[in-house]
């Protein structure tokens, strides 16, 4: 287990568990949803446990992957969003949250591995912000 867990949004199935396949074998913990609203669930659940959001654009019925990513920045603001769309590329400048990126399908699972990790790498940890607000540091003497 990295500890390094992956929000992913996608409604076409077999793109999802490649997805989830790809970003397991590079080291990520993984969790799909295959639907707007069961995406919004699981961040309104504990959206501080992922460092990460990847969504498609258009997920059926409900709330898309532009309303994913804005509520998964109002929950943890530095939280690195990328939406993979393959013709909502257009809309992304004005829909997508600040500093996320838009990667066109069809991509390359490196494409994506490359692009979370560097955001990743980029983002604060809100856990070890958390853990270090908790953790009692020794003073000296």
């Amino acid at each position: 287990m990295s500890n390094i867990l992956l929000l992913i949004v996608e409604d076409e199935a077999l793109i999802a568990v490649s997805l989830e396949d790809a970003l397991i074998g590079a080291g990520y913990d993984c969790v799909v949803t295959y639907s707007g609203q069961a995406a919004l669930d699981q961040l309104n659940e504990d959206a501080a446990r992922f460092r990460g959001v990847l969504t498609d654009i258009r997920l059926g019925q409900g709330p898309g992957g532009w309303e994913v990513g804005q509520r998964a920045r109002e929950l943890v603001p530095e939280i690195p969003v990328i939406y993979m769309s393959g013709d909502s590329a257009a809309d992304w400048p004005s829909k997508g949250v600040p500093n996320s990126l838009m990667i066109p399908k069809p991509y390359a699972y490196a494409q994506i591995i490359t692009a979370i990790s560097h955001m990743i790498n980029a983002a604060p940890n809100p856990m070890a912000a958390a853990t270090a607000a908790i953790t009692p540091t020794k003073t000296p003497q």
